[in-house]
C-alpha cells in the first residue's frame, strides 16, 4: 500500500452536516481556508497555556479580519470539567457573542472536546472549527462531533454530539508534540487496524519505524487512513446507536483506568493501549481471537512504546467504574471485543469469569513489575 502525499481531504458525509477534514502542512496560516468555514463575524479561539505560545498568534493572524477574541485554558485532562467550560461560557457572555459566532478549538483532545461542548450548548448551539495539534486529536477526537467534559466518577459523562464545520489537520503541529503524547496518539491509529482495517494493521507492522521517526509521508498516510476509517463509521452511525461503537475498542477498560487515577497519571492513549490489550486478551479467552493474533496485537502496541499492563489498581475498583460506563445498556456492561485483527463486535455476551480473570491478570502483572 503506497504512502499518500500531503494535501488530502477526507469528507465526513452527514448530509447537511457534512464537512471536510483537510490534511496538509501549513494549514494554520491558511486564512482563505478558515474564512470559507466561518459564516459570521465573531470568532473566539480556545486554546491552552502550553499551546498558546506556540500557535495562538499564528491562528489569530489568519483570523485577523474577524471580530476576534481568545481564551487560554489550563492544560491537562484533569481540567476537562464543567468548571473549565464555564470559563468559556463566561467569556462568550462577557464579550457579547451571539448565535452566529464561531468557536475555534486550537489544541488536543481536551481543548477540542471542551470547545465543541461549549459550542453545542451556548445559546443552544453555535458554530465551531477543530484545529487539532496532537496526533490523538488529529486521528480521532477532532473528528465525529463527540464533545464533552469529565465527571469525577466517569470520563466524558457529560456531553453532546455537535459536528464541526471543518477540521484543519496541520501536520506541522506534530513537530512540537512531546514524544510521550505522540506515542499515545499511535494507540488510536492502531485501533483502526484492529477494528476494521487489516491491511492498515499490516502496514503499521511494516512501517512503524517510519511513523515513530515522524517521517512526513508516513504521518500524512496514517492521519488520512485513520480519518477515512472514522469518517466511514461516523457517516454510518452518527450518534453511536450501533456500528460507531466499534471505535470504543479498549475505551471501557481505558476510561476506567483514567478515572481510577483521577485523570492525572495516564494519558488517554496510554490507557486505551492497555485497554486494547485487555480486550484482545478477553477475546482470546472467549475463543474468538487466536493466540497468534493476540500476540501480534500486543507486540505492535508494545513496539509503539505504549504500556501493555494496567496500573496497580484493584480489579474490583476497575470493574465498579466500568459498570457505570456510559456505553452500558439496561444495566448490562457492553464491550467492544475482537474476532480477529480487522474484525470487531459490540457485545454484552461475554463470559463474566473471563472478564474477571483478564482484570486480575493485567493488574497483577503490573503489581509484579
Amino acid at each position: 500500500m503506497p504512502i499518500s502525499h500531503p494535501g488530502h481531504t477526507v469528507q465526513v458525509d452527514l448530509q447537511e452536516r457534512s464537512y471536510p477534514i483537510y490534511i496538509d502542512h501549513g494549514l494554520l496560516q491558511n486564512a482563505e481556508l478558515l474564512r470559507r468555514h466561518i459564516p459570521g463575524t465573531q470568532v473566539l479561539v480556545v486554546t491552552n497555556e502550553t499551546l498558546a505560545p506556540l500557535y495562538l498568534e499564528r491562528a489569530c493572524t489568519a483570523l485577523a479580519e474577524f471580530d476576534l477574541d481568545r481564551i487560554i485554558l489550563p492544560d491537562g485532562e484533569q481540567h476537562k470539567t464543567l468548571e473549565t467550560a464555564t470559563r468559556v461560557y463566561d467569556a462568550l457572555i462577557d464579550r457579547g457573542f451571539n448565535r452566529s459566532a464561531t468557536l475555534v478549538g486550537l489544541g488536543g483532545g481536551v481543548v477540542g472536546d471542551i470547545t465543541g461542548f461549549v459550542a453545542a450548548t451556548y445559546q443552544r448551539g453555535v458554530h465551531f472549527i477543530q484545529i487539532p495539534t496532537t496526533l490523538l486529536a488529529l486521528v480521532d477526537s477532532a473528528v465525529g462531533g463527540k464533545t464533552g467534559v469529565n465527571h469525577p466518577r466517569g470520563k466524558n459523562m457529560i456531553g453532546a454530539f455537535h459536528q464541526p464545520r471543518c477540521v484543519l489537520a496541520d501536520t506541522d503541529t506534530l513537530e512540537t508534540l512531546p514524544e510521550r503524547e505522540f506515542r499515545a496518539g499511535i494507540a488510536e491509529v492502531i485501533k483502526y487496524g484492529l477494528i476494521q482495517d487489516y491491511a492498515f494493521f499490516q502496514w503499521l507492522e511494516r512501517h512503524l519505524a517510519q511513523v515513530l521517526a515522524r517521517d512526513a509521508a508516513a504521518l500524512t498516510y496514517i492521519i488520512e487512513q485513520s480519518c477515512r476509517n472514522k469518517a466511514y463509521l461516523v457517516a454510518a452511525d452518527e450518534r453511536e446507536s450501533g456500528q460507531r461503537a466499534l471505535l470504543n475498542l479498549g475505551h471501557t477498560f481505558g476510561h476506567a483506568i483514567e478515572t481510577a487515577t483521577s485523570y492525572r497519571e495516564w494519558l488517554h492513549g496510554e490507557a486505551v493501549a492497555v485497554g486494547m490489550c485487555m480486550a484482545a486478551h478477553l477475546s482470546t479467552a472467549m475463543g474468538w481471537m487466536t493466540s497468534k493474533a493476540y500476540e501480534r496485537t500486543q507486540s505492535l502496541i508494545e513496539a509503539a512504546g505504549l504500556p501493555v499492563l494496567a496500573p496497580r489498581l484493584a480489579p474490583a475498583e476497575l470493574r465498579r467504574i466500568m459498570a457505570i460506563d456510559k456505553k452500558a445498556s439496561r444495566g448490562r456492561l457492553r464491550l467492544v471485543l475482537l474476532e480477529g485483527i480487522g474484525s470487531a463486535l459490540v457485545t454484552e455476551e461475554f463470559d463474566d469469569a473471563a472478564l474477571t480473570a483478564t482484570l486480575e491478570r493485567f493488574t497483577a502483572a503490573a503489581d509484579a513489575e
